[in-house]
């Protein structure tokens, strides 16, 4: 297949790119310096250029607390771009997959994962942005994958500050209060491939987070432990101890019962994914 990966410089994207190169697909990577995709005739041309039978869709803005204060400018890259791309996919035929985000739900279902078709309900200006990207690009007849809690080898993470903070700290604080699925980028980014090439995989919306679930103070006990340091310098704390501009969900657990319908199973459990990822994640 002909792969055009958006975002291709950034963490998940640079893994996207590496996926789909080993799977043997001809891959067209590029990033913010190539095309800015909220000119749609810059879109209309790097389609053009590169023929894709699909588009994976990985560029956005990310920056959660900026976009509170530039929501216009934050709903450009996650609403706009996705719907030039998506206009030009549907031109050229290509499949649209779209990276979208826990953050669209509210966060207070605690105790039940959220399930593909649950009613999103964003409680900041990212969440709503990207739920403005799902909407295009289902509009267009895309998949939409969304995540949460991403770590990589290839950008700063949760995951790469722990591993700084280890090393610099005696102890440190996290929050118990907030819930999620640790995701690596290495794994979402095989699965993101393997779904997008998948003629079984209709579309719709996918949950691509690593199975188990676990608080951030949960996940840094675990990296101090993998590190071989004591975990119980990591010290709880509560979400209240640490105000930011754009509030977060306090219960992010997706469910995943959409991956039987294209016979493919859930990403592996977290501890697993960490355990085997952590020695390539620098401190950050």
């Amino acid at each position: 297949m002909r792969l055009l990966v958006t975002g291709a410089a950034g963490m998940l994207g640079t893994d996207v790119v590496t996926a789909a190169s080993a799977a043997g697909h001809d891959v067209t990577a590029v990033d913010v310096a190539d095309a800015d995709l909220t000119v749609p005739a810059q879109v209309d041309g790097l389609v053009a250029d590169a023929q894709p039978d699909a588009i994976l869709n990985c560029a956005a803005w990310t920056d959660v607390d900026a976009a509170e204060a530039h929501e216009t400018r934050a709903l450009a890259i996650n609403g706009t771009a996705v719907e030039h791309l998506a206009t030009a996919a549907r031109r050229s035929g290509a499949r649209l997959l779209q990276i979208s985000t826990d953050y669209v739900f509210r966060g207070d279902a605690v105790g039940t994962p959220y399930s593909e078709d649950a009613a999103p309900d964003p409680i900041n200006a990212y969440g709503r942005t990207k739920l403005a990207g799902e909407r295009a690009a289902l509009g267009a007849g895309g998949q939409v994958v969304r995540t949460a809690w991403l770590y990589g080898a290839n950008g700063p993470s949760f995951v790469a500050t722990m591993r700084r903070l280890e090393q610099e700290r005696e102890t440190v604080q996290v929050v118990t209060d907030q819930v999620g699925q640790p995701t690596c980028t290495r794994d979402l980014a095989a699965r993101l491939v393997e779904l997008v090439s998948n003629s079984q995989a209709g579309p719709g919306i996918y949950h691509g987070t690593a199975t188990g679930q676990t608080s951030w103070h949960g996940l840094a006990q675990a990296i101090f432990r993998l590190l071989g340091a004591d975990p119980q310098r990591v010290l709880p704390t509560t979400s209240a101890a640490f105000p930011r501009p754009a509030p977060r969900p306090a219960w992010s657990v997706l469910g995943h019962d959409r991956w039987a319908g294209a016979g493919m199973e859930p990403l592996r459990d977290w501890h697993e994914a960490l355990s085997e990822v952590l020695p390539t994640i620098s401190a950050r």
